[in-house]
């Protein structure tokens, strides 16, 4: 299934007194859209307003609201007729593909959009910073409003990191700074660009609807990278920063975009492996471009930690290490993991399938591991036939679907010296509800003294 055109239009301030009297679907009623309705109050527009969503019941947020009506679209009928809109925000996890949007192509009345779409347009700085990549784009973002911040500039953080951009959208001032961490989901129908735009890394990531709360994926790794590539403008003010991997990859579309590539960082800093150096590599070299002093973003790096559930020492206990990366949800990103230890290593892996390949992980796996304790999932399926086919001990492998047995086991295999590492390169749905709560009960598990 390819992904289809859409007629994606850019919202100015004056369409936006335009929204006044129209009908208007929020398209999934995630944080995105609940910004965008709170938005809508403020700013007194008058319209009708139906929340389309899959799930059959959801909540509306906290709001003295002006609409003495809200329609609900909801379960089974969340995306028939609506061509009957005049404005269609679509959530980053609604799919573009979706037979209620593709039925809508045949309607070039109806506006298909974005609370993204309308941040960019409404926002009042040209000094937006969009960071993606399939991982270390939370990182990246996180680290380069940290270093802003002790630049001594007004900036601001939101996107993907679980900020809404339109939520702290009326106190942005022409002169601020704003961080946006970006999704392919976000950035596919985008129809702005940032003027600073980073690329941290690009992966096969996305290619199956493994996240049922999420649904929407890209038909290709291709169709994932075009995805991406949104990221770029055609301004010839636009700064893009890349990782120097993608160099043969990115001249090929980026003619008229100031190119700077970035490599690893060899800044002291506490954050571990090549990865996260490549991360830092990637904030500096934008705070260089921004022309702030060494003096500045050297204290930045050397005193930033990571983020939760991104490669987190949780604790030690006994002289082993617990590290929490439950935020690594592909092979290449737990085979980046593996790489950054040359201690003995008890994983625990395994979850649901994202489409990723697993037989260069199983390699590194065999290599590196000194147990391996695999949570079920269809992706823990397809791995285990890998790490049959290499031979991989049966004697240093186990199965379960228990993060507290998991763990238990690895207490018990490990000693003075060793390292667990929850890192599972799948996604987490099936056992658990995100990644966030499986990290959680990790480390719940790793500071339980009773296991």
């Amino acid at each position: 299934m390819s992904n289809p055109k859409t007629n994606t239009k850019k919202i100015s301030r004056t369409e936006l007194k335009n929204l006044q009297g129209k009908k208007i679907a929020l398209l999934g009623f995630g944080l995105d859209n609940q910004a965008l309705l709170k938005l809508l109050e403020n700013y007194k527009i008058s319209a009708e307003i139906t929340i389309c969503d899959a799930r059959a019941k959801i909540k509306l947020p906290k709001i003295k609201t002006i609409y003495s009506t809200i329609n609900y679209q909801l379960g089974q009928n969340f995306n028939k007729n609506l061509e009957r809109f005049n404005f269609l925000f679509r959530s980053p996890g609604w799919p573009l593909a979706c037979p209620g949007i593709r039925a809508v192509q045949k309607h070039p009345q109806v506006k298909i959009t974005s609370a993204l779409n309308l941040f960019f347009a409404l926002c009042p700085t040209k000094n937006i910073i969009g960071v993606t990549g399939s991982k270390g784009k939370g990182t990246t973002a996180s680290l380069i409003y940290r270093i802003l911040q002790g630049a001594k500039k007004n900036v601001w953080l939101g996107g993907n990191i679980g900020i809404p951009p339109l939520s702290f959208l009326s106190k942005i001032k022409s002169t601020d700074y704003v961080v946006l961490e970006l999704s392919s989901f976000q950035l596919e129908d985008l129809a702005f660009a940032p003027r600073y735009a980073v690329i941290t890394n690009l992966f096969k990531e996305h290619l199956v609807p493994a996240d049922p709360n999420n649904p929407n994926f890209h038909s290709s790794y291709e169709a994932y990278w075009r995805a991406k590539l949104k990221i770029i403008g055609t301004s010839a003010n636009q700064y893009l920063i890349i990782n120097k991997t993608l160099t043969a990859k990115i001249k090929r579309v980026a003619p008229n975009t100031q190119i700077i590539y970035f490599s690893a960082s060899s800044l002291p800093s506490k954050l571990i492996g090549n990865f996260n150096q490549q991360n830092i590599g990637a904030a500096v070299t934008l705070a260089q471009i921004l022309k702030i002093k060494p003096l500045v973003y050297k204290k930045i790096v050397a005193n930033f930690s990571n983020l939760e559930h991104r490669l987190e020492l949780v604790k030690e206990i006994r002289g082993v290490k617990y590290y929490d990366n439950s935020f690594s949800t592909t092979p290449e990103s737990t085979a980046l993991d593996l790489q950054s230890f040359s201690e003995p290593i008890i994983q625990i892996a395994g979850g649901a399938d994202k489409g990723a390949n697993f037989k260069p992980l199983a390699k590194i796996i065999k290599q590196k591991v000194k147990f391996l304790i695999l949570l079920s999932g269809k992706g823990t399926e397809r791995l285990l036939l890998e790490l049959v086919a290499l031979k991989f001990p049966k004697t240093k492998l186990v199965l379960t679907n228990n993060m507290f047995t998991a763990v238990a086991l690895a207490k018990q295999q490990s000693v003075a010296g060793d390292v667990v590492l929850l890192s599972t390169a799948c996604a987490s749905f099936g056992l658990f509800k995100n990644y966030k709560e499986r990290g959680e009960l990790f480390k719940q598990a790793v500071q339980n003294k009773k296991i």
